[in-house]
């Protein structure tokens, strides 16, 4: 009796980003033995190149999707922003190396356009996240079909380069994906903005009741998760070396960003999370991705693994929150120092 509640005292003293990572070793491990069965090497360059390039458009979307979650809000309109910056990038382009960079601008100036019209509704006009996002992805989803049949422009060479080298089995894109995080982990901890986003996500009537300008970190995360969705529809539109109109819904990033994201520990309803909890739930569905791949699972069975991941990864967290929170009494210690040693968790 007294191992098992070491054990749960343990387990419940694990922070959620710990946990998530606890979770992508046991999958490392248990993906090496399966991949072994199959006669081939789950560490070999190609293969952890395969499951670094399975985090990179993901990643984008889902670090742009934690910064929304945390401040209360969702973006349901990422896969299309995906889209369409990819159409935007390779027509500005027209296999041009010299047009690289407007091309660029250019298509990440829409995604930031989309971003600022998502937080403008939101945080202006009150109307929630999922509603809003869900609209404008409608809106920019009946555009693509209604302008674009098929693939369109192409891009250059030196640009194709991005998504197809790497540093030894590290890929470029994954190491900008990185660089994307770094610069997203120093925004929320490091800066005013960030620390309004944990407040505005934490109680929105307490952060404006302190002072906080609380449709200025609404709008920001909106349109930063704008500009990750539009870099990673530039990555698409290197790797395939033309934009598509449905690149990004075929790949379902919207859903899969806000898996990664509660699968790293952040609260749907915001306030509560890291960029490093989503990193590692994004490693997971890599793995996963890439276990399930080597063993020929049927495609729809992914999908099946996925959601009972998702469903005790939810299940996990929540179970520790009640754990927590419950009162401790009959052992000589007051309600009240109870609570503060909850805070001080």
């Amino acid at each position: 009796m007294n191992s098992t509640r070491k054990a749960g005292g343990f387990f419940a003293r694990l922070s959620s980003t710990r946990i998530v990572y606890l979770v992508a070793l046991l999958t490392l491990i248990v993906g090496a033995v399966l991949v072994a069965t199959t006669g081939r090497n789950f560490f070999s360059p190609g293969n952890i190149s395969s499951i670094l390039t399975g985090t990179s458009v993901l990643g984008f979307i889902a670090i742009g999707q934690t910064l929304v979650i945390l401040v209360g809000s969702l973006d349901l309109s990422v896969p299309y922003v995906a889209s369409l910056t990819s159409l935007i990038a390779a027509g500005v382009m027209a296999n041009s190396s010299a047009n690289i960079l407007p091309g660029v601008l250019l298509a990440l100036g829409a995604a930031a356009v989309i971003g600022l019209a998502n937080g403008l509704i939101v945080a202006g006009l009150k109307v929630h996240g999922f509603i809003a996002t869900l609209g404008m992805g409608l809106i920019i989803s009946g555009y693509l079909a209604t302008n674009f049949k098929g693939s369109f422009g192409q891009a250059p060479f030196a640009f194709r380069l991005v998504g197809a080298t790497g540093l030894g089995p590290v890929p470029i894109s994954t190491l900008i994906m990185l660089g994307c995080a770094v610069l997203a982990m120093l925004l929320l901890h490091r800066t005013r903005t960030g620390h309004h986003i944990y407040a505005v996500g934490g109680d929105l009537n307490v952060a404006r009741m302190s002072g906080i300008r609380v449709q200025t970190p609404i709008i920001t995360a909106h349109v930063l998760c704008s500009l990750l969705a539009g870099m990673a529809g530039l990555l698409l539109a290197s790797r395939l070396g033309v934009g598509s109109p449905t690149v990004g819904s075929q790949g379902g990033y919207d859903l899969l960003s806000i898996a990664a994201v509660v699968l790293g520990g952040t609260l749907l309803s915001g306030g509560k999370g890291t960029i490093t909890g989503t990193l590692g739930g994004v490693l997971i569905f890599a793995m996963l991705d890439n276990i399930m791949s080597v063993m020929q699972v049927n495609p729809f069975l992914k999908d099946v693994v996925r959601g009972v991941v998702i469903v005790v990864a939810v299940a996990v967290y929540a179970r520790r929150s009640i754990v927590k929170r419950q009162p401790r009494f009959g052992h000589g210690q007051p309600e009240e120092p109870a609570r503060k040693q909850e805070v001080a968790a």
